[in-house]
């Protein structure tokens, strides 16, 4: 790279060519400073520059920096600069992005990785001394590391092989036995410091059963939905009062709960959420009309997990079928896909891709705009979930391994596999910057997204850990001590 030390006027051709500056841009530049006079931050070299930059935080990059004056603007364009700041906040040996590079977001990528990092680094020692803790509590009474966990994780299995024709009775006796004050139960070994951004909420008491799943809603994180196997749906409003409200559960027509079996999966798109059952029905609400049914869907078994895009349902049902569903029509089902041999636990969708994964330990690529299946790719365990964004696939199985695949070309490529957990990897969420995974070995990690992904923090729990949801920095999990519990940033 070429440096121009020349006077202040030639300053703007010292700027790197990558940036692409046009001569009438050039020409309109003003700077606060004075560099008339040869002094001002724009009379040194472009290089120089970007290096100043590098030590200034990426939100003030990108948000800041285009305020004071053009030129400075052109920071948060300068594609090298980011990854460097990126690989600087890596370990040396770390791969990233993990899938392909090209129109990679590396601003967005060090924006979070940041404010990831801000976040929960301060949690990690006393996460490791918990841990410690914890398995000196589990070989006082008897235990082996490993056991407990992979104890809950065969029940977890167990219970995708029962006798879905009598789920409902199950899901009832379930409740019966456990029909005690949630909040009596809600044990979280506190990985929280005062002097930590964030604080942590376990939600008022709302479900006697099991929680199975948690979906964040809302503008500004405002509503939370969780679904239980005491068959209902609750919505939360996160904003009320210090732990959050709840502010009621759905109820559906003909019933006194809003499912007549487990509540199992939540998915949603602008207004419209969507809860799937083992009573092998969907049913969808307006949150626009504060939680109202909007209409049932029948299903013909178990509905296992859900994707919603604009006014299209995607759901993966026990019967090996993915469903597509127009919740407009009056005849909702769009079409019905056998891609799989075994239940479809988990999909992910845009809109022109579906994936799924099966416990016939293989992924699905279908393309919804050309109708046909595009690839199966096969495993030697099975995913019990998936996130899918832009090219990249993040995955988590039955045996604790989180999974990487490269989205490229209408191809889905495997990349490497990670032992991040001891047991079945419940919930994963992806984006440039941040990783979250959890558990039934009662964990919670965050990670920054590298192969291998660098763990922040290991969050421990009483119970096994059945899902997670997080948007704009709040983290929400679905606990099996039928709590639900949010991480957020202190007002």
């Amino acid at each position: 790279m070429k440096n121009n030390n020349n006077n202040n006027s030639d300053t703007p051709h010292s700027l790197p060519e990558r940036l692409n500056l046009e001569p009438s841009v050039i020409a309109m530049e003003t700077s606060p400073s004075p560099s008339s006079n040869g002094t001002g931050l724009l009379s040194l070299p472009w290089e120089i520059v970007t290096q100043i930059a590098s030590h200034l935080p990426a939100q003030c990059v990108i948000n800041v920096l285009p305020q004071v004056c053009q030129t400075l603007g052109k920071l948060s364009e300068d594609r090298l600069a980011w990854q460097l700041r990126a690989h600087k906040l890596l370990s040396p040996a770390a791969s990233f992005p993990v899938g392909p590079k090209e129109g990679f977001d590396w601003s967005k990528a060090c924006l979070e990785m940041e404010q990831l990092i801000g976040c929960w680094t301060g949690l990690e020692n006393q996460a490791e001394r918990q841990e410690t803790a914890g398995e000196r509590q589990e070989e006082a009474v008897g235990g082996v590391n490993g056991e407990a966990p992979a104890a809950e994780g065969n029940l977890v299995e167990m219970q995708l092989d029962v006798d879905l024709s009598g789920a409902a009775e199950a899901g009832e006796e379930n409740v019966q036995v456990q029909s005690q004050d949630a909040s009596d139960s809600s044990q979280l070994i506190e990985s929280s410091s005062t002097s930590s951004p964030l604080e942590h909420v376990i939600l008022p008491s709302g479900h006697i059963a099991d929680v199975n799943c948690v979906l964040l809603l809302g503008g500004e994180e405002a509503l939370c939905a969780s679904g239980s196997r005491d068959r209902n749906v609750n919505l939360w409003d996160l904003r009320e009062g210090p732990r959050g409200k709840l502010m009621h559960t759905l109820a559906g027509r003909g019933t006194i709960s809003t499912h007549r079996g487990w509540v199992w999966c939540l998915a949603s798109s602008g207004p419209l959420l969507a809860s799937g059952s083992f009573d092998s029905t969907i049913r969808l609400w307006d949150l626009e009309a504060g939680g109202a049914e909007q209409r049932l869907i029948q299903s013909k078994a178990a509905v296992l997990c859900l994707s919603c895009e604009r006014d299209m349902v995607l759901a993966g049902s026990h019967d090996q079928k993915l469903s597509i569903f127009d919740t407009r029509a009056a005849d909702p089902l769009v079409k019905s896909l056998r891609l799989h041999s075994d239940a479809v636990l988990c999909l992910a969708s845009d809109d022109q891709y579906i994936l799924s994964g099966s416990k016939d330990q293989t992924v699905a690529l279908f393309d919804r705009r050309a109708g046909k299946l595009l690839q199966k790719v096969k495993l030697s365990s099975y995913l019990l979930s998936l996130f899918y964004s832009t090219r990249e696939v993040w995955a988590g199985d039955n045996r604790g391994l989180v999974h990487t695949f490269s989205m490229h070309n209408s191809s889905l490529t495997p990349i490497s596999q990670f032992n991040i957990h001891r047991s079945l990897v419940t919930g994963v969420h992806y984006s440039p910057g941040a990783l979250y995974t959890c558990s039934s070995d009662r964990t919670i990690k965050v990670h920054l997204p590298c192969a291998p992904p660098k763990t922040l923090c290991t969050l421990h729990h009483q119970a096994g850990v059945n899902g997670l949801s997080v948007e704009g920095g709040t983290l929400a999990i679905a606990s099996g001590d039928m709590n639900v519990e949010i991480w957020r940033h202190r007002c």
